[in-house]
């Protein structure tokens, strides 16, 4: 039985290695869309360049303070503003080629100012964004909210705008019906003081400089790895994600190809050996098993010379997920084969299914950015143990433990498709 099982394997492998096209692909698709995905996903230790938030800026008030608003979004790191009229901020969002303009309306200024201390109508600034970049247009406000603070707080205690705008505020409020009587003192106190200060930084009295409000907190930034010193590599993400797809495409192939070999009456003619179904559909499992691992091994080889990727956490448990997983796929294109009839009617049915279990498996983009109730359901993928098993082992820093949830999973799931498809598979084809 052990010399059988043998030459099959080794019938297998020379054939799958004598496709000299076939093997390239096999190496070379997974590497050269892996490398893309990290890239643009922030590639070596985040340094690659990020692109930043195409936003317009129109404004319609021209003040000192909406001046320095626009001036404070363009210097900002994470967006590339530019000035823009109305109908040109709205035609662009229309076409996509800006996600979000903000518009500061006529007399924002003086209008903010007055209502940051009275019960004046606040303005609207107006924001419009394109609705397929919700998460860019929350981060845009974000960023334009703590610079109108600044700005409107700056006006008010600097130069002759800041006087006049604390002279209209300190007569609203002396006007005011609507304010307790003391309240309204405590507020007229303020203003009288800020008034003071204002005037000694005009006439030079002051030091000098106009104080303005400023953000009272640093963000100290901190990528947490199981290691300290660990810098996260884009990369290591979308090769192990690539891997897994591109390895269950091989799968399909070798499931395919065992439709063919049924179709052609192969498995007729093995049948009337003196092998067991088991010995026979094992082979098949065993040799594309081989060639799965060395798939991942060569990926991950390429990302370690090319790109740096690091094993950082148990080598063990990294060879542990991958063996696993490699079984699972053997299996995976047994299935294939077993519930299949024809291999054109086979092929995609299978690659669609193939496709939905690598997306929601985290394979393209991390699970994390899922909806809650859609991160839930991908636990039952044994594609999203495996990207997390892997992505735990290589640049997680995670110990063996953290491998043992995925390798049991991953071999739980071959278990059950190489169960069903011993059982379900079918020696001659369909009439």
């Amino acid at each position: 039985m052990i010399i059988a099982l043998r030459a099959l394997v080794r019938k297998d492998l020379r054939i799958f290695f004598g496709d000299r096209r076939a093997v390239i692909m096999s190496f070379v698709a997974p590497i050269l869309i892996a490398s893309f995905f990290g890239y643009i996903f922030g590639g070596l230790g985040g340094k690659t360049e990020t692109s930043k938030i195409p936003i317009l800026v129109v404004d319609q008030d021209n003040s000192e303070i909406s001046r320095d608003v626009c001036a404070r979004l363009s210097e900002d790191k994470a967006l590339s503003a530019k000035p823009a009229t109305l109908d040109d901020a709205r035609a662009a969002v229309k076409k996509g080629s800006a996600t979000v303009a903000v518009v500061i309306p006529p007399n924002f200024g003086a209008a903010a100012a007055q209502a940051l201390f009275t019960t004046s109508e606040k303005p609207k600034i107006g924001v419009l964004y394109d609705p397929s970049h919700g998460a860019e247009q929350g981060m845009v406000q974000g960023i334009l909210a703590g610079s109108v603070m600044q700005s409107v707080f700056k006006g008010m205690f600097s130069g002759r705008t800041g006087q006049n705008m604390l002279e209209t505020s300190l007569a609203a409020i002396e006007k005011s019906t609507a304010l307790p009587s003391d309240a309204k003192s405590e507020l007229e106190q303020m203003l009288r003081s800020a008034k003071q200060l204002n005037e000694r930084s005009a006439s030079g009295q002051g030091g000098g400089a106009a104080p303005s409000l400023t953000m009272p907190y640093q963000i100290h930034e901190e990528a947490v790895t199981a290691r300290t010193g660990v810098e996260y590599n884009g990369y290591a993400h979308s090769f192990g994600g690539m891997g897994v797809q591109f390895i269950l495409f091989m799968g399909i192939d070798a499931g395919i190809g065992m439709l063919l070999q049924r179709q052609r009456g192969l498995w007729k003619r093995f049948r009337a050996a003196p092998l067991s179904k088991g010995l026979l559909l094992g082979s098949r499992a065993l040799s594309s098993a081989v060639i799965a691992m060395v798939i991942l091994m060569v990926i991950f080889g390429f990302a370690r010379v090319v790109f740096g990727v690091r094993i950082e956490g148990s080598m063990a448990g990294f060879l542990g997920v991958c063996l696993a997983f490699s079984l699972m796929t053997a299996a995976f294109g047994l299935l294939v084969a077993a519930l299949g009839k024809t291999p054109e009617a086979t092929r995609g049915l299978a690659i669609f299914v193939t496709l939905i279990m690598v997306m929601l498996g985290g394979a393209w983009v991390p699970a994390f950015i899922f909806p809650q109730w859609l991160q839930k359901v991908t636990m039952v993928m044994p594609t999203r143990w495996a990207v997390d098993g892997l992505d735990s082992m290589v640049w997680r820093g995670l110990g063996f433990q953290a491998a043992v949830g995925p390798i049991a999973v991953l071999l739980g799931s071959a278990i059950l498709f190489g169960v069903l498809a011993v059982t379900r598979f079918r020696w001659e084809a369909e009439g």
